[in-house]
């Protein structure tokens, strides 16, 4: 190409890069013998490895592409991260980890980004070794105990947040409850199971989460064996509706489902409606996000900031704080208390 204009391969560079270092003229020339040639211009992926950055970050979660394009939470987490990244003139990829470690990994190793927001990702550690052995930066949205001085993150108190629904509960008399999430251990079938502690959960969000509603019933007596949980093999309305098809039928079935999400929650309501209205238990309901759908149900739910959430998640990323106290943020949540909760029914 170079050859072909009679000039460098810097000045051809030129001609796309820094088009003020050239004259008009000349830029033309070398534009239009590209043309001729069919030459594309400088290749984008060399181009950035000369620079040493790819101008995109990374959105890590270990839930199928789709899920990012169809779950509520997560649109508008992606919405936040989206409207910081055009601010700071960058690109976002999507990179979703497939079920098999070894192609996980490959994801994460091969990723052409900058650095990552670690979303909804579950203790697995391993994920986070690639990503520190790429010495690459990353944000992530679940906090941990075990989380080092100089890593950021952004996120709620799931504990605390998860406490104030299940006192919420309690506080209305409801001592015969079950508590729904999504994955609850690996492989699990969808409906009532077993599991010795909810330190054998190995989702932190959800493990959090669960734990904030055992302490709140903890408080009124009412132990962990005593609780109702339920495995739902997904976070979807038809997954939650599923999970709880059977459970109202029990000889003492639950007064009050608590979900970890209005998604399961929205499942839950979607379930009951669909019974004969002489066989319709009144059960109370909470959810967890406080989506736009939960305010039309009705639904009782836990309110965090979606976006802000992802905006301060790519803000923490692309342009970190000096200090690094400052990189670990606590978002603030409410309860929000609807129709979908009441008191425990007369018998």
């Amino acid at each position: 190409m170079a050859d072909a204009v009679g000039v460098s391969r810097s000045t051809v560079s030129n001609a796309y890069s820094r088009p003020d270092q050239l004259s008009a003229s000349l830029r033309e020339r070398i534009l239009d013998a590209a043309r001729q040639l069919g030459y594309p211009g400088p290749n984008p992926t060399a181009r950035s490895l000369r620079r040493g950055f790819v101008g995109s970050i990374g959105v890590l979660f270990t839930s199928q592409l789709s899920y990012a394009f169809t779950d509520p939470f997560a649109v508008r987490f992606l919405a936040g991260v989206g409207a910081a990244a055009e601010q700071h003139g960058t690109s976002m990829l999507l990179v979703p980890l497939p079920t098999a470690v070894t192609d996980a990994r490959r994801a994460v190793e091969n990723a052409a980004v900058d650095g990552f927001c670690v979303y909804c990702v579950a203790d697995e550690e391993w994920a986070l070794d690639v990503i520190r052995q790429r010495g690459l930066p990353f944000v992530s949205t679940a906090p941990r105990d075990d989380a080092g001085a100089d890593e950021r993150f952004v996120g709620i108190d799931e504990r605390a947040a998860a406490h104030s629904a299940a006192a919420h509960i309690a506080g209305l008399g409801h001592r015969r409850v079950a508590l729904l999430a999504d994955s609850v251990l690996p492989d699990a079938p969808a409906g009532p199971l077993t599991v010795a502690g909810v330190d054998q959960v190995p989702h932190p969000t959800t493990r959090g989460r669960l734990t904030g509603f055992a302490d709140a019933f903890a408080e009124v007596g009412v132990g962990w064996p005593e609780l109702t949980v339920v495995n739902a093999p997904g976070n979807s309305r038809p997954a939650a509706a599923a999970a709880v098809a059977d459970l109202f039928d029990q000889p003492a079935p639950p007064t009050a489902v608590l979900a970890g999400s209005d998604v399961l929650a929205l499942g839950v309501l979607d379930a009951l409606a669909a019974r004969p209205a002489q066989d319709r238990p009144t059960v109370s309901v909470t959810g967890f996000d406080d989506i736009p759908e939960a305010a039309a149900a009705g639904l009782t739910t836990v309110r965090q900031p979606a976006e802000e959430k992802g905006r301060i998640a790519a803000e923490l990323l692309l342009d970190p704080p000096a200090d690094a106290a400052a990189g670990h943020v606590f978002l603030p949540t409410a309860l929000v208390v609807r129709s979908s909760t009441g008191p425990v029914p007369r018998s």
